[in-house]
This record gives C-alpha cells, structure tokens and sequence, in this order.
C-alpha cells in the first residue's frame, strides 16, 4: 500500500570516474509501498546508480537518503535495511535451499533466534517443503528465482532492490514471480525494479527512463504513454531514448 512517506530521496547525486561522468545531477523520490520502475538502456547509468543507492559507492556529489539513512555517512546502515536480487547472482548453487536461507538472514543481520523458523516458514509458503535439504543447483530456474526474491526479503527489509531479476526465464513463471513483487508491495515493501522486459513496466507504479546519466522522463505508465503519445511502455522507451550517445 503507497503512503506520501519517501523511502528513497536523493537530490542532485552525481558520480564521475575521471572525466566520464556516469550519473549526471540525478534526483529522485521513492514512497513506501511502491513499485518504483527503473529503465535505461546499457550504459544509461542505471547500475552506477543503484550502487550509490545501496550504500556500495560514494557519490561524487549530492544527497540524500535511503531507508532514513544518509547515502554518503551512513552506507552500513543502509545495507542492513535493504534487500537486493540480481538476475546473474542471488544464490549459491552448492547449498541447499534451507542453508541458502540461513546464509542470506545471517548476512541481513536477523537475530540467529528468529532464522530457523523464518526459514521453515519461508519454505512451507514457497511449497518447497519437500526440497529444503536439496541443493538449490538442482531446482527449476521458477523455483531458484521465487526462493532468491524470499531469501532478499527475508529479513523484512523497507526496500528491496531487484536488478532486472526475470531475465532468461519464460513469461508464465515472470508472472508469477510479478505476483510476489504485488503482495511485498501490498505489505509495505518498496519495490525498486530494472528491468529489459518492458511489457513490466506496465506493473509499476511509477516509472523513470534514464538516458546517458539523466532521468528524462518519470511518471506512471499511463502517464508517460499519453505524454508521448503511444500505445506502449516500448512505443515510450523508443521515444525518449532514440537520442541515447551511450550504448
């Protein structure tokens, strides 16, 4: 459920590596309960950004905060209050699925008293019971992607940073794993979403496009298509993107 409460506000975040400047003057709000689209081509910035957001590289200059926490003075505080899922690594293939669990809580932080049955709560809800002492490299690629989205909320956090996490798979299971991403929003959890499909961002609540370091456009996908006058989130992208430098 979104509130007006900003969970995510940062003002003017720059961040260079030499003379390339990677993120250029970037500013942006977040609300709690939101599910916060974040798209841009390769090279767009997008990945420089989210680093900054979650407390793993030190703007170049701006501010501001993340889970009520300042990105440039508090980067611990806002790991442990955030949860984060990538497409290329977000389990260990050699550990079981109840071991992968214990690990990730054990990392976030949770009190060791409330991660087994955290744990076992988690596999009887994602019916995986019966699995929970096999090694996660032998599960199906759904199961492997709904047990990495539970393993990065876990520990309950405000935000969860979900880095284009349905690439390679198909578009039932995408379904299926866009319906977690509703009932994390419904309780309260921050959404904050990359991702290459853009038929998803039709699900967000917001979405930005991000060309060449800059947010150059923002607004709900109902929004942004009659602002540009398309049918679609891909007819938009096109639009606001056909002058990219950066690929």
């Amino acid at each position: 459920m979104k509130t007006s409460e900003n969970v995510i506000s940062v003002r003017h975040l720059t961040k260079r590596f030499g003379d390339f400047t990677a993120v250029d003057d970037l500013s942006l709000d977040v609300r709690k309960g939101e599910i916060f689209g974040f798209l841009g081509a390769n090279g767009a910035g997008k990945t420089t950004a989210m680093r900054m957001l979650c407390g793993l590289s030190r703007p170049t200059s701006g501010s501001g905060t993340v889970a009520g926490f300042d990105i440039v003075r508090q980067p611990e505080d806002i790991k442990r209050h955030i949860g984060y899922m990538s497409q290329k690594f977000s389990l260990y293939g050699q550990l079981t699925v109840r071991e992968n669990l214990t690990l990730f809580a054990t990392i976030y932080g949770m009190p060791a008293s409330d991660i087994r049955r955290k744990a076992d709560e988690a596999c009887r809800a994602l019916g995986m019971d019966g699995v929970r002492d096999r090694p996660v490299r032998d599960l199906p690629l759904g199961w492997k992607q709904r047990l990495a989205f539970t393993a990065a909320t876990l520990h309950t956090p405000d935000i969860v940073f979900l880095d284009e996490p349905t690439g390679g798979v198909d578009p039932a299971t995408r379904r299926k794993f866009w319906e977690m991403i509703y009932r994390a929003s419904s309780e309260g959890m921050t959404l904050f979403v990359t991702t290459h499909y853009l038929d998803e961002a039709e699900y967000c609540h917001r979405v930005s496009i991000m060309v060449d370091g800059r947010i150059r456009a923002l607004d709900s996908p109902a929004g942004l298509k009659q602002q540009f006058r398309a049918a679609t989130m891909d007819e938009v992208f096109r639009i606001v993107a056909q002058d990219a430098r950066r690929t």
